[in-house]
């Protein structure tokens, strides 16, 4: 039990999210599937979270002596890809986000893509769906990999 704790907490990490605790419970020798479904739900715990408090944190700390440049920074340009992105994306924003999540890159996971969809202003049942269906995708990239990694070496 403890052991899924660890991979339920290290899928929470910015950076780290699942893309790391897949591969560490492969290394722990847990059953792939029940570590799926722990890196899933521990990824996508802090989505929420980020989604409601991170533009209200930017726009707070804009004003701010040590971070207000930082925070003017991403609001800005996050204003100006909105732009960008919504030209160019149009109705299709919901795959674009999916698929940016959904490659596990580093910088691409469910932190970036829920930021990402709150500066934006996706709505957020839209950017759950869509950060929901990327973590899956990469979940089951990562598995593959690690499944294949510990199983051929």
């Amino acid at each position: 039990m403890l052991k899924y704790l660890i991979i339920f907490f290290i899928s929470m990490v910015p950076i780290v999210e699942l893309r790391g605790a897949i591969p560490y419970s492969q290394f722990l020798g847990l059953p792939l599937l029940n570590s799926y479904i722990v890196a899933i739900i521990g990824n996508m715990v802090p989505v929420p979270f980020i989604y409601y408090f991170a533009q209200k944190f930017l726009n707070w700390g804009k004003e701010k002596k040590y971070i207000g440049a930082f925070c003017q920074f991403c609001l800005d340009k996050g204003y100006k890809a909105k732009e960008k992105i919504l030209q160019t994306a149009g109705n299709g924003i919901f795959w674009a986000l999916l698929l940016f999540v959904g490659i596990p890159l580093p910088g691409t996971g469910a932190w970036t893509g829920t930021l990402a969809a709150s500066i934006l202003g996706i709505d957020f049942k839209r950017s759950c769906l869509a950060v929901m269906g990327g973590v899956l995708l990469a979940g089951v990239i990562m598995a593959g990999a690690s499944y294949l990694g510990f199983n051929l070496f």
